[in-house]
């Protein structure tokens, strides 16, 4: 599996990350099969956060990692909401997420935290302390946050200088909003309305790496484009790209994604193993130049 890059000059992550949101409702020989199925492939990156199934995908996960050294695994795992009540970037409430997660994960230290969505009374100085005590005491290696734009992330890193390596955004051939406005620069159209304050280019200036969930998602969660009737012309190209490279249409999804220059990584969250083995095979090949554009054009996309 390529590896990515990232801030950190002793951390790599592979290009394609398993996404354990709905890992609960699995059986606990399935969950075995999935972890071997991702490392077996090269994806030794687990993406999880600590309302996630209410907490029990992270349990799941931690008891069943018999067998799996905890050096040769990345955990990722995040906080700050508050199903129904808040969103909370107190010191209190990181410190107290990240222990509730360690429990429940059965491990000693996560590699990864990610601040979940926006807390509009954040306040730097408290993240930064939190981030100070999770780092000294071992219980976190590395920073990130996930939905936030570039003013957001210049906020906390007022009090935390290059601490920020991640941002997780929705991001797939058929939501690529950050694509969009980069293209309609200046036009007076829908796709050149700039909603997330550029953050695709302050990504790459700043050696952020951007994490894609929800890589076969139209929409806020309104369901897959692959095999959809609202995108036939996409799932036609889909599939003739599919034919030409010996892989599946999800699988030349996410090589669109791994396509671009800016090194994304993208978090896949299926739950069937032999899906994620399709989906591996992204890392085979690359699209050329012209084959990317073909395909986003095919999502219905314009270019001016």
């Amino acid at each position: 599996m390529k590896l990515l890059k990232t801030k950190a000059p002793a951390l790599q992550v592979p290009a394609i990350g398993l996404g354990c949101m709905r890992i609960a409702q699995l059986a606990d020989s399935a969950v075995q099969e999935l972890i071997r199925t991702a490392m077996d492939n090269g994806i030794n990156f687990f993406d999880h956060a600590d309302i996630y199934g209410g907490g029990g995908s992270e349990e799941i996960f931690g008891r069943n990692l018999d067998g799996v050294n905890r050096q040769d695994i990345l955990i990722q795992t995040k906080c700050s909401i508050k199903p129904g009540i808040s969103y909370d970037f107190s010191k209190e409430h990181i410190v107290k997420s990240v222990e509730g997660s360690l429990k429940r994960l059965k491990t000693d230290y996560v590699d990864i935290l990610l601040l979940h969505r926006p807390d509009t009374l954040m306040e730097p100085e408290e993240v930064a302390a939190a981030f100070d005590e999770l780092e000294r005491s071992g219980k976190v290696r590395y920073f990130g946050v996930s939905n936030m734009n570039p003013g957001q992330i210049a906020l906390l890193e007022s009090e935390m200088p290059d601490r920020i390596l991640f941002d997780q955004v929705q991001f797939s051939l058929a939501h690529c909003g950050i694509i969009d406005s980069g293209l309609n620069v200046n036009i007076e159209n829908s796709a050149g309305t700039v909603r997330d304050g550029g953050l695709l280019e302050f990504s790459r200036i700043k050696h952020i790496t951007l994490q894609a969930w929800s890589p076969f998602q139209y929409g806020m969660f309104e369901g897959t484009f692959i095999g959809s009737e609202k995108y036939p012309e996409l799932n036609k190209v889909l599939e003739e790209t599919a034919r030409k490279y010996g892989v599946t249409p999800g699988a030349a999804a996410v090589a669109w994604i791994m396509r671009h220059p800016a090194g994304i990584q993208t978090i896949v969250g299926t739950t069937k193993s032999s899906r994620l083995a399709e989906i591996a095979k992204a890392d085979e090949f690359s699209l050329e130049h012209d084959e990317w554009y073909r395909l986003y054009l095919a999502a219905g996309k314009k270019l001016p």
